[in-house]
């Protein structure tokens, strides 16, 4: 099984490192890329209220179909010369209608390619596409670091982040394509309580059943000694040569995690690799 299927999401001016990231795993894959240009009008929450004109809603649904419309034209006008195959929609939505417009694209992709949502340069909108593609599409996502660079040399080296969670299984298991033609996979369990259904031998069973579908997979069992799991998952890759990391996402609610941090905000907010998540 591969990506056949590929979705990336644009918003704010069009711009963004992601969709050269799309692209270039497009072709990788063999995949077919959908591109879907997003408008939003953010002066309108999406429900009606009393009092409200008909002529206010009107008028800024018309900027944002002028703007949605002009950058189809833009990333239509950019992939022309791509050897890939792809496709390029827009739409609009006001603030309450974003998550449904997204998820109904991401919901019958096999992978989502989206820009890092937090952070000073980070996309309008960005935050609500990755939510909108992980709980409501239920879709793997690829999450593109500001930067960029990073994308062409991704996959050869793989960490995956487990913590033995059913989210942390889901992203193994919708990795698998990258997986499989990596060149080493390493297992990293930060800290594992003793009490664990793995017990004595954490990460032994996944390591058992990726090696089965041909992984080439390390585990790599490492005491906390950073203040945060996901602080240890960054160094360990950093210090193995990672060129993508694999984690389940929001074991903890969001609301939670954006109160009180968590594995999957603090990764979103600080990664400099390409992030695969899934829950």
């Amino acid at each position: 099984m591969g990506y056949k299927t590929i979705v990336t999401v644009m918003t704010g001016d069009g711009s963004g490192s992601h969709l050269d990231a799309a692209v270039a795993l497009a072709r990788r894959e063999d995949a077919h890329l959908d591109v879907f240009c997003l408008a939003v009008d953010h002066t309108q929450t999406g429900y009606y209220y009393a009092g409200a004109s008909a002529y206010v809603f009107q008028e800024a649904i018309d900027r944002a179909m002028a703007s949605a419309e002009a950058m189809e034209h833009r990333i239509r006008d950019r992939l022309t010369a791509e050897d890939v195959r792809w496709g390029v929609q827009s739409g609009v939505a006001q603030l309450g209608g974003v998550s449904a417009l997204v998820a109904q694209r991401a919901r019958f992709a096999d992978l989502a390619v989206l820009p890092q949502p937090y952070g000073p340069h980070a996309p309008a909108d960005a935050e609500a596409a990755v939510e909108a593609a992980l709980f409501e599409g239920g879709c793997p996502v690829l999450v593109v670091p500001r930067n960029g660079d990073a994308i062409e040399r991704m996959g050869r080296r793989v960490a995956i982040g487990w913590n033995q969670s059913d989210e942390a299984l889901q992203a193994v298991r919708l990795a698998l394509p990258f997986l499989k033609a990596a060149e080493a996979v390493e297992i990293v369990v930060v800290d594992p309580s003793p009490h664990s259904p793995e017990g004595s031998d954490p990460g032994g069973a996944l390591c058992q059943m990726l090696t089965r579908h041909g992984v080439h997979c390390d585990i790599a069992v490492l005491a906390k000694t950073l203040p945060t799991v996901s602080e240890m998952l960054n160094h360990r890759a950093a210090e193995t040569g990672a060129d993508l990391i694999v984690m389940g996402a929001y074991s903890h609610s969001r609301l939670r995690e954006a109160i009180m941090g968590g594995a999957t905000r603090y990764m979103l907010e600080r990664a400099t690799l390409p992030l695969l998540l899934a829950r």
